[in-house]
């Protein structure tokens, strides 16, 4: 029992973003609930966006986003364009692609998009915590 209690005391001390608005995303309703559900336990605010479209007008209306978990494929408008646009007025906004296409030529092409990073589907816990923290801690 006490070791659980200190590895929810390490969670919460490395993994604390009470202060943090994170923009999830996210057209999959089971992709979106594992990743806020994942944020949840790090405090962090969220907002969620079914498409791009809609993820570029929440980014336009929400300065204070600290950081954006884009999927790449979205209907409406994909996550290349979105990051695109929402790079225009937000240049040092962090933006982490989410995708389940690992094709050698992906990453080369969510950075060529604008993005900073790139997270593979399916999600791990640690790497999302881990390259989330990355960004939101610079």
């Amino acid at each position: 029992m006490e070791e659980s209690n200190k590895s929810s005391i390490n969670w919460a001390q490395r993994f604390n973003w009470s202060d943090k608005l994170i923009l999830i995303v996210e057209d999959v309703e089971a992709n979106h609930l594992f990743i806020s559900s994942a944020l949840s336990r790090t405090n962090a605010k969220m907002l969620w966006a079914k498409n791009g479209k809609d993820a570029v007008k929440l980014a336009l209306e929400n300065p204070d986003i600290d950081l954006v978990l884009m999927d790449i494929r979205l209907p409406e408008l994909d996550g290349y364009e979105a990051t695109k646009q929402i790079k225009a007025f937000r240049k040092n906004l962090p933006i982490i692609a989410q995708t389940a296409y690992v094709m050698s030529n992906e990453k080369g092409k969510v950075l060529q998009a604008g993005c900073d990073d790139l997270i593979t589907k399916p999600i791990r816990l640690k790497v999302l915590l881990e390259t989330v923290a990355k960004h939101l801690i610079q």
